[in-house]
């Protein structure tokens, strides 16, 4: 029986309820083996972007995924130095833990306007089925730009549908900068994570 991995990357700066439920959706509605949360080194498209120190990321990930035994964290791209691209994850775990299997690359639907501009976008959905995650609301997926560049985005995407569910981590970060409550946002763990750290703060 051939094993489904399902990962799903990201900055996790914070990791929140809305990461969670996703990850929940994939899992009962694709019927994978597990979901992997696999936080973002140093994304080649937020190179502008300050993140959180990599140790509490990770972290804040672990404490977030640590009661659902289909979650797993992976660090390979933590561990990576330089620039963070899928197709170099992909590569890593093809060449280790995930030999063997289908991976599923988890995406958000805002995300799939810019996947032909990453590296070697062909040659990726060849390594992985693209899964966007749509919500309810979403416009028809547009796969006109990926199909330019030759490749065949109609059998190698598929979607799944969000509950309507509006958390992001600028908001939680802006909040917790405000003095505003994040509790019932994010994890209470990855809530007390962020106050005895001091995380987000002005």
């Amino acid at each position: 029986m051939t094993v489904r991995r399902a990962l799903l990357g990201g900055t996790f700066d914070p990791i929140h309820n809305g990461h969670l439920i996703l990850a929940q959706e994939v899992l009962w509605r694709l019927g994978v083996d597990g979901v992997w949360f696999i936080p973002a080194g140093l994304p080649w498209m937020k190179r502008e972007v300050p993140l959180s120190d990599k140790e509490h990321r990770r972290k804040m990930v672990e404490i977030a995924i640590a009661s659902n035994p289909a979650f797993h964290l992976s660090t390979v791209e933590l561990d990576r130095p330089g620039d963070t691209f899928t197709i170099d994850t992909l590569d890593e775990l093809r060449a280790g833990e995930m030999a063997d299997g289908e991976l599923l690359q988890v995406i958000g639907a805002d995300t799939l306007r810019s996947v032909h501009l990453w590296k070697e976008p062909k040659r990726m959905l060849e390594m992985a089925q693209l899964v966007v995650a749509k919500r309810p609301s979403s416009l028809e997926l547009d796969l006109r730009e990926l199909e330019a560049i030759g490749v065949p985005a109609t059998h190698r995407i598929s979607t799944v549908e969000m509950p309507l569910i509006d958390i992001s981590g600028t908001e939680l970060r802006r909040r917790v900068r405000e003095g505003e409550p994040v509790r019932y946002l994010a994890p209470d763990g990855v809530v007390d994570y962020i106050e005895q750290n001091g995380l987000y703060q002005r």
